[in-house]
């Protein structure tokens, strides 16, 4: 690192936990951010913040007016401005230094694959369960680690799935592809600003955690939150020998 990243970083590097070579890790890293809104937005201002050497933004939705009351990278200039255009500017104007890659679109099938296997680490800030599942099965293939994140109305959770780690189960042992969930949208039962917020930011730090290969995961462990009481509960989750992505049976 030169002179400048030095005075950058110096608070992160001041860490013992940290230091020097936790620093150049992050900066060395790419995280493959799937999800430009209320939870993609706190998650790579800390991932640009920290110095994560490339970002990969994924979305492929505009700038809308009722964005901006949660969505903290865009601004109201911005409406109508593609959401990875609108946050690319944003990243670059806190950090220079780092590469953001900008992708509209709606990625699936062998271009996710390619996505997620380039990348250091993942974080799922998409809003619908077959994305969901998409960037699960991706993950799990290659092994990538995914920090997942969801948030609605009062309601926030928070997991990783490390599947490097035999005993970390992945996202479809504890929502199976194979079952009806009922898909609840922030357009019709509304979000709390703050919540998404609150669960990007732990996104971020679970993925910084991953990158630099310190402290304990949320690997095993489902977080919920409910930010009307401000509880949180911890569910502890298994690997599932018979998941259909994971599975010893379906092992790559």
């Amino acid at each position: 690192m030169n002179d400048q990243q030095l005075l950058r970083y110096s608070r992160h590097i001041l860490l013992d936990q940290i230091g020097i070579e936790g620093q150049e890790k992050i900066n060395q890293a790419h995280a493959l951010v799937i999800g430009a809104g209320g939870l993609g937005s706190p998650a790579a201002f800390y991932l640009a913040s920290a110095g994560v050497g490339k970002i990969t933004l994924v979305d492929d939705d505009e700038v809308d007016l009722t964005n901006l009351q949660r969505q903290i990278l865009h601004t109201t200039e911005r409406v109508g401005q593609p959401k990875v255009v609108s946050a690319r500017q944003t990243l670059q104007q806190i950090n220079p230094e780092i590469a953001i890659v900008a992708l509209q679109e709606r990625v699936a099938a062998e271009r996710l694959s390619q996505l997620v296997e380039s990348a250091t680490v993942v974080l799922d800030c998409s809003d619908n369960f077959s994305t969901r599942h998409a960037i699960n099965a991706a993950c799990v293939q290659h092994g990538v680690p995914l920090i997942s994140g969801a948030a609605i109305s009062f309601d926030g959770q928070i997991s990783v799935f490390d599947t490097r780690d035999s005993e970390s189960p992945c996202y479809a042992c504890l929502f199976p592809p194979t079952d009806q969930f009922e898909e609840t949208l922030c357009s019709t039962m509304g979000v709390f600003a703050p919540l998404v917020g609150i669960i990007g930011s732990m996104q971020a730090a679970e993925a910084l955690k991953v990158i630099m290969s310190i402290g304990k995961s949320l690997s095993g462990r489902l977080l919920l939150l409910d930010a009307l009481s401000m509880e949180w509960n911890t569910i502890r989750v298994a690997r599932n020998p018979a998941c259909l992505v994971c599975g010893q049976a379906h092992a790559v």
